[in-house]
């Protein structure tokens, strides 16, 4: 049953970019991370997707009722991982389990829950953190059933409305500040800070607004020049940057650094060789690529992730309408899927059920066939086994039926008399007849 998800998670809504930033994972070190996440906590599978705007944990626990536990535990493992108190968790941290869990899978892979409503990048983002789960051991019987039922529905959410149309994201949202910043970018250059999937979301977006020269950098110069191709770009070594810096009207960056790869030491050399010409820098990264004290220089406009909220402001509003809707076919299809599992329940009790009889049966079989060859009547052999088939068949529902009696539930009681067939016998003061 869906009820054994738990979700934990801090995003843009619930806290700065300088907290997310100190409770992402860097990519290398989520497989061991989810090993940890499961040996330290009662979850037995996990899923933890970290985005510049989020960073979420997904897992599954043995036994129901324990929602509340495995959610404490999982902030704990947080806070001792990423050296962060307990008390600063509290403040900035949502979560939610079973159907309401599910609710948040699915409108976060719709793109309902971003930043930028509607934004289509953290779809494979999520599937992204499923497969290195996967690979990772993190993911057993019951996550691999529920995830794909989720990215059905955030499929149809995105196909069954306009809410994906003309795709606005973070990406979407930095080059739109631009262009309010730079009115016409036919004459400017843009310097791109890592060759990810955000940064080739802001090249294509440049490229469509017609911006004058593109430059990538990045780590390794062969992932640079396999994006920087698309566009008729130059691709250049992050080790270069600041040799180019003073060249660039527009700085945009989104790298998976853990450390700032632009200082505000380098900035104010490019400024001057500018000759104090104003640059923007849109800082995409969480942890941040671009220092903070950048933002005190003369001449340089510094926006975060979490500055880009007025710039989509609009968008939202426009959107507004198909979120409706799409929240509407979230609700409809967790309905299905609710459904669908506690039909797959009910046939697993059902197959359990009948195996458990028939086991019972070929006991008995195998025992009155030995009775018969040891001489015994076929009258007596016959009279026994059915007062023990009988008797056995009917001890597991008896059992049950006592101890529902004995804690006063007449509405069981009632209910288990209609799946047996038989009548239920409840005097008005709520005991039982059941013996």
């Amino acid at each position: 049953m869906p009820s054994n998800l738990v979700v934990i998670g801090i995003n843009h809504d619930s806290a700065s970019v300088a907290v997310r930033e100190r409770v992402a994972f860097a990519p290398e070190c989520v497989p061991e991370a989810i090993s940890e996440l499961m040996a330290e906590t009662r979850l037995s599978e996990g899923v933890i997707l970290s985005t510049c705007n989020r960073t979420e944990i997904y897992g599954w626990f043995g036994t129901e009722g324990e929602a509340a536990l495995a959610g404490d535990e999982v902030i704990t493992w947080l806070s001792k991982y990423h050296a962060i108190t307990l008390e600063d968790l509290a403040t900035c941290t949502y979560r939610s389990h079973g159907i309401a869990g599910l609710t948040h899978l699915v409108r976060v892979a719709a793109g309902l829950n971003s930043m930028v409503l509607g934004e289509p990048q953290i779809f494979g983002q999520i599937k992204s953190a499923f497969a290195v789960s996967q690979e990772s051991g993190g993911i057993g019987d019951s996550l691999s059933k529920l995830f794909p039922e989720a990215f059905r529905l955030a499929k149809r959410v995105r196909t069954d409305t306009a809410i994906g149309e003309n795709p606005v994201s973070v990406a979407y949202a930095a080059v739109d500040l631009a262009g309010r910043i730079f009115s016409d970018l036919s004459n400017r250059t843009a310097l791109l800070l890592g060759a990810g999937e955000t940064i080739e979301l802001v090249a294509r977006h440049l490229n469509e607004a017609g911006l004058g020269k593109l430059i990538v950098a990045n780590r390794t110069l062969k992932r640079a020049e396999m994006l920087a191709d698309q566009f008729g770009a130059e691709a250049i070594l992050l080790a270069d940057v600041t040799d180019r810096l003073p060249s660039a009207d527009i700085v945009i960056s989104s790298t998976a650094s853990q450390l700032p790869i632009l200082g505000k030491g380098a900035v104010e050399e490019a400024i001057k060789a500018r000759r104090y010409r104003p640059a923007l820098l849109i800082d995409l990264a969480v942890p941040r690529d671009i220092e903070p004290q950048v933002a005190s220089l003369s001449d340089v406009y510094l926006y975060t992730v979490d500055d880009l909220r007025d710039v989509v402001e609009e968008n939202v509003r426009l959107r507004s309408h198909e979120a409706n809707k799409a929240d509407k076919i979230v609700e409809e299809g967790v309905i299905e899927v609710e459904s669908t599992w506690l039909q797959r329940a009910s046939a697993d009790v059902v197959r359990n059920y009948r195996e458990s009889a028939m086991a019972i049966q070929q006991a008995e079989l195998e025992r009155a066939i030995k009775a018969l060859e040891s001489g015994k009547s076929p009258e007596e052999v016959i009279t026994r086994l059915s007062r023990d088939l009988t008797n056995k068949l009917i001890h597991a529902p008896t059992t049950g039926l006592k101890q529902i009696a004995k804690e006063g539930d007449r509405v069981n009681v009632s209910r288990a008399a209609e799946l047996l067939g038989v009548p239920a016998s409840i005097p008005s003061d709520g005991s039982s007849t059941l013996q």
